[in-house]
Protein backbone atom coordinates (compact mmCIF):
# COMPACT_ATOMS: atom_id res chain seq x y z
CA UNK A 1 0.00 0.00 0.00
CA UNK A 2 1.04 3.44 -0.86
CA UNK A 3 1.49 6.26 1.12
CA UNK A 4 -1.71 7.62 2.90
CA UNK A 5 -3.43 10.64 1.20
CA UNK A 6 -6.85 12.47 2.54
CA UNK A 7 -8.84 14.13 0.12
CA UNK A 8 -11.74 16.57 1.75
CA UNK A 9 -14.50 18.32 0.81
CA UNK A 10 -16.91 20.44 3.22
CA UNK A 11 -20.27 18.13 1.67
CA UNK A 12 -20.16 14.94 0.20
CA UNK A 13 -21.80 15.67 -3.31
CA UNK A 14 -18.52 18.17 -3.87
CA UNK A 15 -16.32 14.19 -3.68
CA UNK A 16 -19.31 12.40 -5.36
CA UNK A 17 -19.88 14.73 -8.24
CA UNK A 18 -16.20 16.92 -8.50
CA UNK A 19 -13.84 13.66 -7.87
CA UNK A 20 -16.17 10.98 -9.91
CA UNK A 21 -13.38 8.20 -10.69
CA UNK A 22 -10.18 10.32 -9.42
CA UNK A 23 -10.27 8.68 -6.19
CA UNK A 24 -10.48 5.07 -6.86
CA UNK A 25 -7.51 5.90 -9.84
CA UNK A 26 -5.32 7.27 -6.85
CA UNK A 27 -5.82 4.13 -4.92
CA UNK A 28 -4.12 2.31 -7.06
CA UNK A 29 -0.59 4.64 -6.00
CA UNK A 30 -1.92 5.77 -2.92
CA UNK A 31 -3.73 4.35 0.34
CA UNK A 32 -6.99 6.97 0.00
CA UNK A 33 -9.52 8.23 2.88
CA UNK A 34 -12.31 10.97 1.61
CA UNK A 35 -13.62 12.83 4.35
CA UNK A 36 -16.41 15.28 4.26
CA UNK A 37 -19.43 16.04 6.13
CA UNK A 38 -22.02 12.66 7.00
CA UNK A 39 -24.64 11.50 4.56
CA UNK A 40 -25.67 9.09 1.72
CA UNK A 41 -23.28 10.93 -0.79
CA UNK A 42 -20.43 9.88 1.13
CA UNK A 43 -21.21 6.52 1.53
CA UNK A 44 -21.86 6.64 -2.57
CA UNK A 45 -18.34 7.80 -2.45
CA UNK A 46 -16.92 4.69 -0.91
CA UNK A 47 -18.67 2.11 -2.80
CA UNK A 48 -18.36 3.87 -6.07
CA UNK A 49 -14.41 4.65 -5.33
CA UNK A 50 -13.64 1.83 -3.10
CA UNK A 51 -11.77 4.02 -0.40
CA UNK A 52 -12.32 4.42 3.26
CA UNK A 53 -14.40 7.55 4.18
CA UNK A 54 -14.28 9.15 7.97
CA UNK A 55 -17.53 11.64 8.49
CA UNK A 56 -16.81 14.97 9.96
CA UNK A 57 -19.18 17.49 10.31
CA UNK A 58 -18.68 20.57 8.44
CA UNK A 59 -20.77 23.96 8.10
CA UNK A 60 -20.52 25.70 4.48
CA UNK A 61 -21.68 28.88 6.28
CA UNK A 62 -19.17 30.43 8.85
CA UNK A 63 -20.49 29.27 12.52
CA UNK A 64 -17.54 29.69 15.28
CA UNK A 65 -18.96 27.18 17.53
CA UNK A 66 -19.55 24.48 15.19
CA UNK A 67 -15.86 25.47 13.09
CA UNK A 68 -13.99 24.68 16.65
CA UNK A 69 -15.67 21.62 17.08
CA UNK A 70 -14.93 20.78 13.73
CA UNK A 71 -10.82 21.34 13.46
CA UNK A 72 -10.93 19.30 17.04
CA UNK A 73 -12.17 16.50 15.59
CA UNK A 74 -10.31 16.47 11.69
CA UNK A 75 -7.13 17.38 14.44
CA UNK A 76 -7.97 14.00 16.44
CA UNK A 77 -8.45 12.28 13.00
CA UNK A 78 -4.96 13.69 11.47
CA UNK A 79 -3.50 12.70 14.40
CA UNK A 80 -4.97 9.03 14.28
CA UNK A 81 -4.72 8.51 10.62
CA UNK A 82 -1.20 10.34 10.20
CA UNK A 83 -1.44 10.80 6.42
CA UNK A 84 1.18 11.44 4.26
CA UNK A 85 -0.80 14.60 2.38
CA UNK A 86 -4.22 15.97 2.74
CA UNK A 87 -5.65 17.80 -0.29
CA UNK A 88 -8.63 20.06 0.04
CA UNK A 89 -11.14 21.19 -2.71
CA UNK A 90 -13.61 23.68 -0.82
CA UNK A 91 -13.25 27.13 0.95
CA UNK A 92 -14.39 25.25 4.67
CA UNK A 93 -12.84 22.37 4.60
CA UNK A 94 -9.46 23.89 3.00
CA UNK A 95 -9.02 26.06 6.09
CA UNK A 96 -10.43 23.47 8.83
CA UNK A 97 -8.52 20.73 6.82
CA UNK A 98 -5.26 22.84 6.45
CA UNK A 99 -5.06 24.17 9.87
CA UNK A 100 -5.25 20.90 11.49
CA UNK A 101 -2.90 19.63 9.35
CA UNK A 102 -0.58 22.06 9.88
CA UNK A 103 -0.96 21.83 13.47
CA UNK A 104 -0.53 17.89 13.49
CA UNK A 105 2.24 18.31 11.15
CA UNK A 106 1.16 16.78 8.02
CA UNK A 107 4.17 16.80 5.70
CA UNK A 108 2.54 17.43 2.51
CA UNK A 109 -0.59 20.13 2.82
CA UNK A 110 -2.67 20.83 -0.23
CA UNK A 111 -5.26 23.02 -1.45
CA UNK A 112 -7.24 23.18 -4.47
CA UNK A 113 -9.22 26.52 -5.09
CA UNK A 114 -12.06 25.87 -7.33
CA UNK A 115 -13.66 29.31 -7.25
CA UNK A 116 -13.11 32.31 -5.21
CA UNK A 117 -16.28 34.21 -3.15
CA UNK A 118 -14.65 37.18 -1.93
CA UNK A 119 -14.49 39.10 -5.37
CA UNK A 120 -18.10 39.31 -5.46
CA UNK A 121 -18.37 39.65 -1.62
CA UNK A 122 -19.70 43.24 0.09
CA UNK A 123 -19.53 44.22 3.38
CA UNK A 124 -18.06 43.50 6.19
CA UNK A 125 -18.20 39.78 4.68
CA UNK A 126 -15.48 40.32 1.55
CA UNK A 127 -11.94 40.87 4.16
CA UNK A 128 -13.55 37.79 6.29
CA UNK A 129 -13.40 35.79 3.59
CA UNK A 130 -10.27 37.05 2.43
CA UNK A 131 -8.22 36.33 5.72
CA UNK A 132 -10.16 33.00 5.36
CA UNK A 133 -8.20 32.91 2.14
CA UNK A 134 -4.75 33.69 3.70
CA UNK A 135 -5.13 31.30 7.02
CA UNK A 136 -6.10 28.84 3.91
CA UNK A 137 -2.46 29.54 2.00
CA UNK A 138 -0.32 30.24 4.85
CA UNK A 139 -1.14 26.36 6.29
CA UNK A 140 -0.67 25.06 3.05
CA UNK A 141 2.41 23.74 1.35
CA UNK A 142 0.97 23.70 -1.98
CA UNK A 143 -1.24 25.69 -3.63
CA UNK A 144 -3.35 24.65 -7.10
CA UNK A 145 -5.80 27.35 -8.58
CA UNK A 146 -8.45 25.62 -10.24
CA UNK A 147 -7.63 28.25 -13.59
CA UNK A 148 -5.73 30.90 -14.24
CA UNK A 149 -8.45 33.47 -13.39
CA UNK A 150 -8.16 32.13 -9.60
CA UNK A 151 -4.72 32.54 -10.12
CA UNK A 152 -5.27 36.13 -11.02
CA UNK A 153 -7.53 36.56 -8.33
CA UNK A 154 -5.56 35.04 -5.61
CA UNK A 155 -2.23 37.33 -7.13
CA UNK A 156 -3.93 40.39 -7.18
CA UNK A 157 -5.64 40.21 -3.79
CA UNK A 158 -2.18 39.44 -2.58
CA UNK A 159 -4.04 36.36 -0.99
CA UNK A 160 -0.17 34.60 -0.78
CA UNK A 161 3.31 34.89 -1.76
CA UNK A 162 3.67 31.12 -2.22
CA UNK A 163 4.16 29.36 -5.61
CA UNK A 164 0.62 28.91 -7.34
CA UNK A 165 0.54 26.25 -9.98
CA UNK A 166 -2.54 25.28 -11.94
CA UNK A 167 -2.39 21.16 -12.85
CA UNK A 168 -2.74 20.81 -16.75
CA UNK A 169 -5.08 23.35 -18.42
CA UNK A 170 -7.02 24.11 -15.18
CA UNK A 171 -10.14 22.27 -13.83
CA UNK A 172 -10.00 19.29 -10.88
CA UNK A 173 -11.00 15.89 -13.03
CA UNK A 174 -11.70 16.55 -17.08
CA UNK A 175 -14.34 15.12 -18.68
CA UNK A 176 -15.18 11.85 -19.20
CA UNK A 177 -15.54 11.98 -23.17
CA UNK A 178 -17.14 8.81 -24.00
CA UNK A 179 -19.56 9.21 -20.91
CA UNK A 180 -20.15 12.87 -22.77
CA UNK A 181 -21.46 12.01 -26.08
CA UNK A 182 -23.94 11.38 -27.77
CA UNK A 183 -24.66 7.42 -27.77
CA UNK A 184 -27.32 5.92 -29.13
CA UNK A 185 -29.30 5.88 -25.92
CA UNK A 186 -28.83 9.38 -25.53
CA UNK A 187 -30.09 10.21 -28.65
CA UNK A 188 -33.08 8.04 -27.60
CA UNK A 189 -34.35 10.39 -24.89
CA UNK A 190 -33.08 13.30 -26.82
CA UNK A 191 -35.63 12.43 -29.26
CA UNK A 192 -38.55 12.09 -26.39
CA UNK A 193 -37.41 15.99 -25.37
CA UNK A 194 -37.34 18.13 -28.89
CA UNK A 195 -39.44 19.81 -30.48
CA UNK A 196 -39.41 20.27 -34.32
CA UNK A 197 -38.71 23.72 -35.36
CA UNK A 198 -38.01 25.22 -31.66
CA UNK A 199 -34.65 26.39 -31.04
CA UNK A 200 -33.69 25.47 -27.25
CA UNK A 201 -31.39 26.88 -25.14
CA UNK A 202 -30.32 24.97 -22.30
CA UNK A 203 -29.35 26.05 -18.55
CA UNK A 204 -28.01 23.37 -15.89
CA UNK A 205 -26.85 24.40 -12.62
CA UNK A 206 -28.69 25.87 -8.98
CA UNK A 207 -31.45 28.01 -9.62
CA UNK A 208 -30.26 30.88 -7.63
CA UNK A 209 -29.30 34.43 -8.14
CA UNK A 210 -25.61 34.22 -8.39
CA UNK A 211 -25.73 32.05 -11.49
CA UNK A 212 -27.75 34.92 -13.33
CA UNK A 213 -31.22 33.35 -13.47
CA UNK A 214 -32.71 36.99 -12.66
CA UNK A 215 -30.92 37.81 -15.95
CA UNK A 216 -31.23 34.71 -18.01
CA UNK A 217 -35.35 34.11 -17.23
CA UNK A 218 -35.47 37.98 -17.79
CA UNK A 219 -33.90 37.65 -21.41
CA UNK A 220 -35.66 34.33 -22.35
CA UNK A 221 -39.00 36.19 -21.87
CA UNK A 222 -38.49 39.13 -23.97
CA UNK A 223 -36.96 36.79 -26.94
CA UNK A 224 -39.80 34.83 -26.06
CA UNK A 225 -42.26 37.57 -27.12
CA UNK A 226 -40.39 38.56 -30.42
CA UNK A 227 -40.33 34.51 -31.29
CA UNK A 228 -41.92 31.78 -29.19
CA UNK A 229 -40.17 28.96 -31.30
CA UNK A 230 -37.64 29.09 -28.57
CA UNK A 231 -37.35 27.09 -25.59
CA UNK A 232 -35.72 27.14 -22.31
CA UNK A 233 -34.49 24.10 -20.01
CA UNK A 234 -33.68 25.07 -16.81
CA UNK A 235 -31.75 21.87 -15.32
CA UNK A 236 -30.88 22.00 -11.45
CA UNK A 237 -32.87 22.62 -7.87
CA UNK A 238 -33.69 26.27 -6.16
CA UNK A 239 -31.97 26.90 -3.16
CA UNK A 240 -34.12 29.34 -1.54
CA UNK A 241 -32.47 29.32 1.77
CA UNK A 242 -28.81 30.00 0.25
CA UNK A 243 -29.85 32.24 -2.63
CA UNK A 244 -33.70 33.03 -3.91
CA UNK A 245 -33.65 34.05 -7.26
CA UNK A 246 -36.86 36.97 -7.67
CA UNK A 247 -39.99 36.11 -6.23
CA UNK A 248 -41.53 37.10 -10.12
CA UNK A 249 -38.61 35.20 -11.39
CA UNK A 250 -39.53 31.83 -9.78
CA UNK A 251 -43.23 32.18 -10.74
CA UNK A 252 -42.25 33.09 -14.42
CA UNK A 253 -40.01 29.69 -13.97
CA UNK A 254 -43.44 28.07 -12.87
CA UNK A 255 -45.50 29.19 -15.90
CA UNK A 256 -44.11 30.49 -18.54
CA UNK A 257 -45.09 28.83 -21.52
CA UNK A 258 -41.50 28.30 -23.02
CA UNK A 259 -39.51 27.16 -19.87
CA UNK A 260 -39.20 24.05 -18.87
CA UNK A 261 -37.89 23.09 -15.38
CA UNK A 262 -36.98 19.72 -14.54
CA UNK A 263 -35.06 20.43 -11.21
CA UNK A 264 -32.17 18.11 -10.37
CA UNK A 265 -30.83 15.32 -12.65
CA UNK A 266 -29.02 12.50 -12.36
CA UNK A 267 -28.20 12.13 -16.04
CA UNK A 268 -28.24 15.79 -17.95
CA UNK A 269 -26.57 14.38 -21.40
CA UNK A 270 -30.40 14.01 -23.00
CA UNK A 271 -30.86 17.65 -22.44
CA UNK A 272 -27.75 18.61 -23.80
CA UNK A 273 -28.31 16.62 -26.67
CA UNK A 274 -31.83 17.94 -27.40
CA UNK A 275 -30.58 21.83 -27.17
CA UNK A 276 -29.11 23.39 -29.50
CA UNK A 277 -27.07 26.05 -27.32
CA UNK A 278 -26.00 26.24 -23.51
CA UNK A 279 -25.93 29.41 -21.53
CA UNK A 280 -24.15 30.15 -18.49
CA UNK A 281 -24.76 33.39 -17.36
CA UNK A 282 -22.84 32.99 -13.70
CA UNK A 283 -21.62 35.96 -11.71
CA UNK A 284 -18.67 34.31 -10.34
CA UNK A 285 -17.12 30.21 -11.12
CA UNK A 286 -13.77 28.86 -10.65
CA UNK A 287 -13.87 26.34 -13.63
CA UNK A 288 -17.69 25.15 -14.31
CA UNK A 289 -18.13 21.99 -15.07
CA UNK A 290 -20.92 21.81 -16.67
CA UNK A 291 -19.63 23.97 -19.80
CA UNK A 292 -17.08 21.60 -20.42
CA UNK A 293 -20.14 19.08 -20.50
CA UNK A 294 -21.71 21.12 -22.87
CA UNK A 295 -18.85 21.46 -24.72
CA UNK A 296 -18.23 17.74 -25.00
CA UNK A 297 -21.77 17.16 -25.90
CA UNK A 298 -21.07 19.52 -28.86
CA UNK A 299 -22.70 22.82 -27.81
CA UNK A 300 -21.64 25.78 -28.48
CA UNK A 301 -21.96 28.37 -25.31
CA UNK A 302 -23.00 32.00 -23.93
CA UNK A 303 -21.07 32.49 -21.07
CA UNK A 304 -20.31 35.51 -18.79
CA UNK A 305 -16.78 37.21 -18.77
CA UNK A 306 -15.63 35.41 -15.49
CA UNK A 307 -12.89 32.61 -14.24
CA UNK A 308 -13.26 29.21 -16.01
CA UNK A 309 -15.79 30.27 -18.49
CA UNK A 310 -13.48 32.70 -19.88
CA UNK A 311 -10.98 29.67 -20.11
CA UNK A 312 -13.39 27.05 -21.47
CA UNK A 313 -15.11 29.50 -24.09
CA UNK A 314 -12.66 31.24 -27.00
CA UNK A 315 -15.15 33.84 -28.37
CA UNK A 316 -16.32 33.28 -31.60
CA UNK A 317 -14.91 29.71 -32.04
CA UNK A 318 -16.85 27.31 -29.62
CA UNK A 319 -19.26 29.88 -28.28
CA UNK A 320 -19.44 33.78 -26.82
CA UNK A 321 -18.35 35.61 -23.97
CA UNK A 322 -20.77 38.48 -22.60
CA UNK A 323 -20.51 40.59 -19.50
CA UNK A 324 -21.76 39.48 -16.74
CA UNK A 325 -24.96 40.90 -14.71
CA UNK A 326 -26.06 42.44 -18.07
CA UNK A 327 -29.12 41.18 -19.35
CA UNK A 328 -29.19 43.41 -22.78
CA UNK A 329 -25.66 41.82 -23.61
CA UNK A 330 -27.45 38.44 -22.84
CA UNK A 331 -30.81 39.17 -24.58
CA UNK A 332 -28.98 40.21 -27.78
CA UNK A 333 -26.36 37.45 -27.79
CA UNK A 334 -29.19 34.67 -27.52
CA UNK A 335 -30.99 36.76 -30.56
CA UNK A 336 -28.16 36.15 -32.61
CA UNK A 337 -27.58 32.39 -31.78
CA UNK A 338 -31.44 31.51 -32.29
CA UNK A 339 -31.06 33.69 -35.74
CA UNK A 340 -27.19 32.59 -37.19
CA UNK A 341 -27.58 29.01 -38.18
CA UNK A 342 -24.15 28.92 -40.05
CA UNK A 343 -22.47 30.79 -36.91
CA UNK A 344 -24.05 28.44 -34.95
CA UNK A 345 -22.72 25.21 -36.61
CA UNK A 346 -19.74 26.41 -37.45
CA UNK A 347 -19.45 27.04 -33.13
CA UNK A 348 -21.13 23.23 -32.65
CA UNK A 349 -18.47 21.56 -34.89
CA UNK A 350 -15.65 23.45 -32.86
CA UNK A 351 -16.94 22.45 -29.65
CA UNK A 352 -16.89 18.86 -28.66
CA UNK A 353 -12.67 18.91 -30.01
CA UNK A 354 -11.72 21.91 -28.14
CA UNK A 355 -13.05 20.39 -25.04
CA UNK A 356 -11.18 16.71 -25.68
CA UNK A 357 -7.86 18.56 -26.57
CA UNK A 358 -7.81 20.27 -23.43
CA UNK A 359 -9.71 19.14 -20.84
CA UNK A 360 -10.02 14.99 -21.37
CA UNK A 361 -10.04 13.37 -18.04
CA UNK A 362 -7.30 10.96 -18.84
CA UNK A 363 -4.99 14.63 -19.57
CA UNK A 364 -6.21 16.09 -16.18
CA UNK A 365 -5.51 12.66 -14.16
CA UNK A 366 -1.89 11.98 -15.60
CA UNK A 367 -1.33 15.50 -14.87
CA UNK A 368 -2.13 14.99 -11.27
CA UNK A 369 -0.74 11.90 -10.48
CA UNK A 370 2.46 12.92 -11.73
CA UNK A 371 2.06 16.44 -9.53
CA UNK A 372 1.96 13.71 -6.43
CA UNK A 373 4.68 12.04 -8.16
CA UNK A 374 7.22 15.44 -7.91
CA UNK A 375 5.72 16.14 -4.66
CA UNK A 376 6.90 12.78 -3.71
CA UNK A 377 10.47 13.01 -4.98
CA UNK A 378 11.24 16.41 -2.96
CA UNK A 379 9.41 15.69 0.53
CA UNK A 380 9.87 12.72 2.91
Amino acid sequence: MGRKVIRISTVPVSLKNLLKGQLKMLSRYYEVIAISSPGQDLDDVSLREGVRVIPVPIERRISLVKDFISLFKLIAVFRKERPWMVHSLTPKAGLLSMLAAKITRVPVRMHTFTGLVFPTAGGMLKPLLILMDRITCYCATHINPEGEGVKRDLLSYKITRKPLHVIAQGNINGIDMDYYSRTDEVIRKAGMLKEENTFTFCFIGRIVGDKGINELVGSFDRLYKENNRIRLFLVGPFEDHLDPVLPEIKEMISHHAGIVFTGWKEDVRPYLAASDAFVFPSYREGFPNVVMQAGAMGLPSIVTDINGSNEIIIDGKNGVIIPSKNANALYEAMKSFAESADELLRMSLNSREMIAGRYDRDIVWKAILEEYRKIENHVS
